[in-house]
């Protein structure tokens, strides 16, 4: 009695059927692709008309700017980074060109005049802080100088600045390989302005030192469980670059305070809370 193969020819019909499944699916991914590529380009120019239209909106008021970016960034439009590129190398394709070009005097022109404000800010005050600065401050000093020049409060540009708008503005200056760049220490963000990172222990003693205003060797080696050595190492570190000043009359041991908090005079309550 002949045997037919038929197990073989099973296997060939599912062999045919997996690769007519799998030519199946890549032709859906490539027509859903170009479907994803066609609406982006749609929304691209959409925005581009947009930011024509509401140029003057988007450069003077922080909350309709904020939205504008949040926008730019939802459909992978980065018009800061399209504007630097513009600037200095001519662009990709042509594309950032456009988006210099559209965006040249809202946005981007925007930013980038801040963040010289924002080095401004920093270089002043660097002896004060040693070259760390919260945005807060930051925002409030640039505020301060905004109002002046326009003539008191209410009447900057537009309703003023957004922390927001100080850390887009700090992110334009990473093209030039700037030492400028944002940390946090705990939960708020921080503009450095020295070439030095910090490290470990030294972002968990700026924490700490958020709580009172300063530190003393005896409070790290209680409340962070140190060894003296790496207590004292971290504060004198910070003291060498200028972030912590160093207290010698309080009697006994010696305090580490954070120079803005004894130049403000806060009360941040006690260390720990």
């Amino acid at each position: 009695m002949s045997r037919k193969g038929v197990g073989l020819a099973a296997f060939d019909r599912s062999r045919l059927t997996s690769a007519s499944y799998a030519n199946h699916g890549t032709a859906l991914r490539t027509t859903n692709a170009q479907a994803l590529e066609t609406q982006l380009s749609v929304f691209r120019s959409l925005l581009q008309q947009f930011a024509q239209q509401h140029g003057k909106e988007i450069r003077s008021n922080p909350s309709f700017r904020a939205q504008f970016a949040r926008m730019c960034t939802a459909i992978g439009v980065d018009f800061l980074a399209a504007s630097a590129s513009h600037e200095g190398s001519g662009g990709k394709g042509g594309e950032s060109s456009i988006w210099g070009q559209l965006l040249g005097r809202t946005v981007n022109d925007f930013y980038f005049e801040l963040a010289v404000k924002v080095v401004e800010v920093c270089s002043d005050t660097r002896g004060e802080n040693g070259g760390l600065i919260e945005v807060r401050k930051v925002r409030e000093l640039l505020q301060v100088r905004q109002e002046k020049q326009m003539g008191g409060p209410g009447q900057t540009e537009g309703g003023g600045l957004t922390e927001d708008d100080v850390l887009r503005a700090v992110g334009t200056l990473k093209p030039l390989g700037s030492a400028y760049s944002i940390v946090r220490v705990g939960s708020k963000p921080y503009i450095r302005s020295v070439p030095k990172e910090l490290n470990t222990d030294q972002s968990a003693v700026l924490e700490a030192v958020q709580v009172l205003g300063y530190v003393s060797v005896s409070m790290l080696m209680v409340n962070l469980k140190w060894a003296r050595a790496r207590a004292k190492t971290a504060v004198e570190d910070l003291v060498g670059e200028g972030m912590l000043w160093v207290d010698k009359q309080a009697g006994g041991e010696w305090d580490y305070w954070s120079p803005g908090f004894m130049l403000e005079g806060q009360d941040c309550g006690g260390f720990g809370g």
